[in-house]
């Protein structure tokens, strides 16, 4: 199966210059395949939505890769897929014809047909099978965009290295598409395809519902980036930052950089957010703050007026955003549309350097992270990650975070402990990888059997629509 080209066509009726000026400038639902973009330059990001293979329209997310004005735009993109698609502005009678052309390669094709129901074989296992559980689609897929590739770079080095037990692994990708059910209907496929293990980078929502889905199976599943924690299994391994430790590690610097102590705790509508902000209620107020409004928005939500004006009548220094993925985005764009950045600053402990490229840089300014993994941690095993990853995946691929990067840590986890235990078998491979010191892009991670995660937090501060200012502030327990 090779590379299969789509294209799809709209008219406008202005002239080709006038079209491609107004590419991505929202001009209302369904102009230019409903494009998002805040500026027409190579390198820029993009978010447009493509009628495809005779499905509901597939959201894009990219980054423009060549401008030709004004005949033609190409993106490259990761999501849901890897591929371009390359749009194409020609004078018409009365006006502009604008024309979408994509590249679908055999994965694409495999995530269209499955998206429409129809049956996909996984083929014949040459190996060791792993599954990924990830969101390539949805709400949040922005904070998922690097994932697949970074999980393909950990498998390439393990596999030249010998795989596991002298056999290949081969890695099985599966889309929870920011959806619970969904998630459960694609890791039980996972499953009957010969995946022991699962890493699931996904909402706490999928990994719950998972988890209990799968509950008598035998298969590891293994949650990778931060999360709320929960109660200890053998088979179940949680990974990654825990809420109370990172608002107890940015609380000070933080109310000292906003000058307040006033703090607004807003997300969606399910089981992470509220955690955090449990945490919030616990933590925060020990360390000085007082806590002035609680709200929550469904995930997908698209207009947070009535958020962001609650926010502001409430005086908040801070606001505590745990909202996901293009959520996360689309609220701080808002919230800087609304004035709302000129009296506060925002925390995201889950806001990564994907999300933040689509906030853009004129709403980033006052936006900031906390986590253990920035993609500008300048360690020697960071920069040599990022270079081999920009090595394979070229310029345009989505930019690392804590979130895609801990899969890629935690696959290199599972392929030691796999080793270690001479076996790939579920619980062999959980006892060995609870317990022990890494040495990783991160730095040094500890794991004591507890499903607890010793490793260094900082703090980061957006400038443009990049985390800069990476500073340690302290150590989660």
């Amino acid at each position: 199966m090779g590379v299969v080209a789509v294209t799809a066509e709209e008219f406008a009726a202005v002239p080709p210059e006038v079209v491609f000026d107004r590419f991505g400038r929202g001009s209302g639902a369904g102009w230019l395949f409903d494009a998002d973009c805040d500026r027409l330059a190579v390198g820029a990001v993009v978010t447009l939505r493509a009628p495809l293979g005779g499905t509901a329209p597939v959201d894009i997310h990219g980054r423009i890769s060549d401008v030709r004005r004004p005949h033609s735009l190409t993106v490259t993109h990761a999501q849901p897929w890897r591929g371009r698609i390359r749009l194409r502005f020609t004078a018409a009678p009365g006006g502009t014809r604008i024309r979408l052309h994509s590249e679908i390669d055999e994965r694409g094709l495999e995530w269209l047909m499955r998206r429409q129901g129809l049956p996909v074989r996984a083929g014949a296992a040459g190996g060791n099978r792993l599954g990924l559980l990830t969101s390539k689609s949805g709400p949040g897929s922005l904070f998922a965009a690097a994932t697949e590739n970074v999980a393909s770079l950990a498998l390439e080095e393990i596999n030249g290295d010998g795989g596991i037990g002298g056999r290949p692994v081969d890695l099985l990708v599966a889309d929870d598409a920011t959806d619970a059910a969904t998630g459960v209907l694609e890791a039980r496929r996972l499953v009957r395809s010969g995946c022991r293990t699962i890493i699931v980078m996904t909402t706490s929502a999928t990994f719950e519902a998972v988890s209990a889905s799968l509950a008598d199976s035998g298969v590891l599943l293994v949650e990778p980036h931060m999360n709320e924690g929960g109660r200890e299994e053998r088979l179940r391994i949680r990974l990654g930052e825990r809420p109370a430790a990172q608002l107890a590690a940015a609380a000070a610097p933080l109310m000292r950089s906003a000058g307040g102590r006033r703090w607004f705790l807003a997300g969606n509508d399910y089981v992470w957010p509220r955690a955090v902000n449990a945490a919030a209620r616990a933590v925060l107020p020990a360390h000085g703050a007082t806590l002035v409004g609680e709200r929550y928005a469904p995930l997908g939500t698209q207009d947070f007026t009535p958020l962001v004006e609650a926010v502001a009548a409430s005086g908040a220094d801070v606001v505590l955003n745990t909202f996901v993925g293009a959520d996360g985005a689309a609220f701080e764009r808002q919230c800087h549309a609304m004035g709302l950045r000129e009296t506060a600053l925002s925390l995201g402990p889950a806001m990564d350097e994907s999300t933040l490229e689509r906030v853009g840089a004129a709403a980033a300014p006052g936006i900031h992270g906390v986590s253990g993994y920035f993609q500008g941690l300048g360690t020697e095993r960071n920069d040599s990650l990022v270079t081999r990853y920009r090595e394979a995946f070229g310029p345009w691929a989505p930019p690392l975070s804590t979130l895609s990067e801990s899969v890629f840590e935690a696959i290199h986890m599972w392929s030691g402990a796999a080793r270690r235990a001479r076996s790939t078998d579920p619980l062999r491979v959980a006892d060995e990888m609870r317990v022990g010191r890494f040495e990783l892009p991160r730095g040094t991670v500890t794991l004591d059997g507890s499903d607890l995660v010793q490793q260094r937090l900082y703090l980061a501060e957006a400038h443009g629509a990049m985390f800069d200012r990476v500073y340690p502030v302290g150590a989660a327990g």
